[in-house]
């Protein structure tokens, strides 16, 4: 099958050719057709399968028909992030090339002055996180009376950020006969809720079971004692197979420690975290998609946001808390068909973590075992790594950090395991 198969125009079929894709994805095959029919849908999907460029293609073709009025959206995208919203935005500039359509995004971190001035002008597609689009219709700078398409992405990552309740009141502002999409990786209960409450006879669609990793990846666990994983890391960065690679940690003081040990060790690494600021999120986007760093060292905030193609490797420095996250985070590799390596350093303390995922996923994790002894490891640098402390109390500095800044997961610093990743980003279809 072909996208000229799906029933799309023939000047948003220029822009796929042009983008260099001539087979639509399974989650394309099945959504695109009813979502040009009008139907509400319900597409289950991990990321990297290209669902993305299953309802931004219809909508493209949907809303070449009708003019947009001031402050009045025809069409409404909900993004959990900044960085999936500028992700779609890209997707919409792409393939909307030779279509006159109008286009805005509401996010945090962006002067708010400009985005009402967007609104004031009238869009057809208006691509919002939840609490930016909430403020400003609180502050009646925005109507949704004639928004007639709404799609929910990443329903299951809104739920997991409390963010259900704003799509519910936002729901309830809309034109009761719109056309709803919803796009979920799981269906876990409040979501299916939410879909029986604001969807109308949708068409289900699912292309592969929740929570399983994409079979284009090859996954594997190195096994290593906690205060060597910065010198494992290290040697595993600079082997020959690593073209470019995103790094994720748990928390976002690991993620700026861990950038510049890479950076003392003469590694091309930026990061991105919470405590940055939108701008510079874009800044280290743009420096990794354009090769000025190989290495982006991540924290999960942008899990499910980093869409950059052809990253060849994916490194879980540290091993997620929730197993779901470990799906999203090696996502970020293998996409569009290609194929991508995903390697996780794990310590003894951390055993559990990985039962929980593999139980998640149904499949073992391929052990590699320890690629550099204890006693061996060294970093290429002059600059000393800083020696590993014993366990001990916890310092002053340490009881002042907040809670939510520490990890609940206590390591054994010595254990040995003892078990068997404006302008926008390029990105792939979806």
């Amino acid at each position: 099958m072909t996208f000229a198969d799906l029933g799309l125009s023939v000047e948003l079929l220029r822009a796929v050719n042009d983008s260099g894709y001539n087979e639509p994805t399974p989650i394309q095959r099945a959504a695109i057709p009813s979502v040009l029919m009008g139907k509400d849908l319900i597409g289950i999907a991990q990321t990297g399968t290209g669902k993305t460029a299953g309802f931004v293609l219809p909508m493209i073709d949907i809303l070449h028909h009708g003019r947009s009025r001031a402050r009045m959206p025809r069409s409404l995208i909900l993004e959990p992030t900044r960085e999936l919203a500028m992700q779609v935005a890209e997707n919409f500039e792409k393939y909307g090339k030779y279509h006159p359509l109008s286009m805005a995004l509401l996010m945090g971190g962006v002067q708010m002055g400009d985005q009402v001035k967007t609104l004031e002008k009238g869009v057809d597609v208006l691509i919002a996180t939840p609490g930016r689009l909430m403020d400003l219709f609180q502050r009646g700078k925005i109507m949704l009376n004639d928004c007639n398409l709404l799609v929910i992405d990443e329903a299951d990552r809104m739920l997991d950020m409390g963010f259900i309740p704003d799509i519910e009141e936002i729901c309830s502002k809309l034109p009761k006969s719109r056309q709803t999409l919803l796009f979920s990786a799981t269906m876990p209960p409040p979501i299916q809720k939410l879909a029986a409450k604001f969807l109308n006879d949708p068409k289900r669609v699912e292309v592969a079971r929740p929570a399983t990793a994409n079979v284009n990846i090859e996954q594997r666990l190195v096994e290593v004692s906690a205060d060597k994983k910065k010198d494992v890391l290290k040697e595993l960065l600079r082997a020959d197979e690593v073209r470019n690679a995103i790094v994720f940690c748990n928390r976002k003081t690991t993620v700026r420690e861990l950038a510049s040990s890479l950076r003392r060790a003469h590694l091309a690494a930026g990061q991105i975290q919470g405590d940055m600021d939108q701008a510079q999120r874009i800044a280290e986007f743009e420096r990794f998609k354009a090769g000025d760093i190989n290495i982006l060292v991540a924290s999960d905030v942008a899990a499910r946001g980093l869409d950059v193609k052809g990253v060849s490797h994916v490194f879980n420095f540290d091993v997620p808390w929730q197993p779901d996250d470990y799906v999203h985070r090696i996502g970020r590799t293998g996409r569009a068909g290609a194929t991508g390596i995903a390697i996780t350093l794990a310590s003894k303390s951390d055993g559990e973590l990985v039962d929980r995922i593999e139980k998640l996923t149904g499949q073992k994790i391929a052990r590699c075992g320890k690629p550099v002894k204890a006693a061996e490891a060294k970093s290429e640098t002059p600059v000393r790594e800083p020696k590993p402390r014993a366990p001990k109390a916890a310092s002053k500095a340490e009881e002042a950090r907040p809670k939510a800044d520490r990890s609940p997961v206590v390591e054994d610093i010595n254990g040995e395991w003892n078990g068997p990743m404006p302008s926008f980003l390029s990105v792939s279809a979806g």
